[in-house]
């Protein structure tokens, strides 16, 4: 589903799970996104990240985000894994 371009700084646009079958240190997980975006990743529990709107958006100014999350285990050596999520901004009458 798209997100309003007036939505609200704090919003919660997306709630990621993360897993990794291994037990004990090996098993924990870290995410982070790339980029410099107006959303930031908040972990919410054992392995579960928000995805969160930190600044003001603007679809005149940009319509889609490319989001890619990178998950990383805490092993040696430390396996990663990255997705790509794709989000749409929605038009608001500005006038």
């Amino acid at each position: 589903n798209p997100i309003p371009e007036d939505s609200v700084p704090s919003t919660v646009v997306a709630v990621i799970n993360v897993r990794d079958r291994d037990s004990g240190e090996n098993g924990e997980v870290n995410c982070k996104m790339d980029g410099n975006l107006p959303f930031r990743l908040e972990a919410s529990s054992e392995n579960t990240y928000k995805l969160i709107i930190a600044s003001a958006l603007d679809r005149e100014n940009v319509s889609s985000y490319n989001i890619t999350i990178t998950a990383t285990d805490r092993g040696r050596p430390a396996l990663r894994s990255s997705t790509e999520l794709a989000l749409e901004v929605s038009d608001v009458n500005d006038n």
